[in-house]
């Protein structure tokens, strides 16, 4: 177990091959995974000093790092709920909350967390068994009346120049969520993958990553491949990091491309690439909702589902 001034505890899961920090309170994150034994890291470092989190504050304000869960919305939004409506915050409500340990042992370790915006409470089992994570977990709702969300993991990996994106063979399309001064055009473009044009006319392969002062910051979507993974090769590190997920539960794929396009007017920015599982195409709830695209729970209700993260040696 670590501390932070700052962050509080961080708690330690540790394998032959990986090493996992989570932060409980700090929004229940998977803060920091690493490599072993040279200590690599694969998740993108903090970029400003942890710092508890305060209501309603922007994602960008934070130390906008590591593997955060966006619940019950991506965007910031205000949705009609039964009591009324509601105002969700930048990322959802659980990355910004204090996470309580459930459980914990050698390999495992349960948390959960009560939703400020929506009667919703969310639980997640992390366990390492050598080079696979798994995270396994449930949301509840703990209110009167029905509730909609939708959800989408937040997992920012760290890269490199010339690292790869890999998706199954049968992905062809993504659909523009948002691009960095419109480079792939605006929200709803539909671009092929991996190879396509961008609205500059140039030619451009969206599976090979860039350099960290390209400005680059898109968005995107595209339908849960049937294999059910998506991964990044690792070259300097000759390393795979696959995500594995059911698409008959996440039914979507996010990808966040970041390569220094964001936060604006920051000194420090992200250089990393979001490999995100969700259940819904698009990251407002409240568009969700008026386009009947929700994840619906009825009173005391709940849903499960798991993701395994994967690391293997590559050539």
């Amino acid at each position: 177990m670590e501390t932070t001034e700052q962050g509080g505890e961080f708690l330690t899961l540790e394998s032959d091959q990986l090493r996992v920090s989570i932060a409980p309170r700090l929004g229940g994150k998977i803060a920091s995974l690493g490599l072993k034994p040279g200590g690599e890291e694969l998740l993108q470092g903090p970029l400003q000093p942890y710092a508890l989190r305060t209501g309603y504050m922007p994602f960008d304000a934070s130390d906008a790092s590591g593997w955060d869960e966006c619940l019950p919305s991506v965007s910031a939004c205000e949705v009609e709920t039964a009591a009324g409506k509601v105002r969700v915050p930048d990322h959802g409500d659980f990355w910004q909350v204090e996470w309580q340990v459930v459980a914990q042992d050698e390999s495992a370790v349960t948390i959960a967390a009560e939703g400020s915006s929506l009667p919703l409470r969310f639980s997640k089992v992390i366990l390492l068994e050598e080079n696979r994570l798994h995270v396994g977990y449930k949301v509840q709702n703990v209110g009167r009346h029905e509730v909609e969300y939708i959800w989408s993991a937040h997992p920012l990996f760290a890269v490199n120049a010339g690292d790869r994106i890999v998706l199954p063979d049968p992905v062809k399309e993504v659909v523009v969520e948002g691009s960095a001064g419109e480079r792939l055009g605006a929200k709803g473009t539909k671009h092929a993958w991996p190879q396509t044009t961008l609205r500059n006319h140039k030619a451009c392969d969206l599976s090979i990553v860039g350099r960290p002062e390209d400005g680059v910051g898109d968005k995107l979507f595209t339908a849960a491949p049937a294999e059910g993974w998506c991964a990044i090769e690792r070259r300097q590190l000759h390393r795979r990091v696959e995500l594995q997920f059911d698409p008959r539960v996440s039914t979507y794929l996010g990808l966040w491309i970041c390569y220094g396009g964001w936060p604006e007017g920051h000194a420090n920015r992200q250089y990393c690439v979001a490999l995100e599982p969700c259940n819904a195409m698009g990251d407002s709830l409240a568009e969700a909702q008026k386009e009947g695209r929700t994840a619906r729970l009825a009173a005391g209700e709940g849903h499960a589902w798991q993701l395994v993260l994967k690391v293997d040696g590559i050539q």
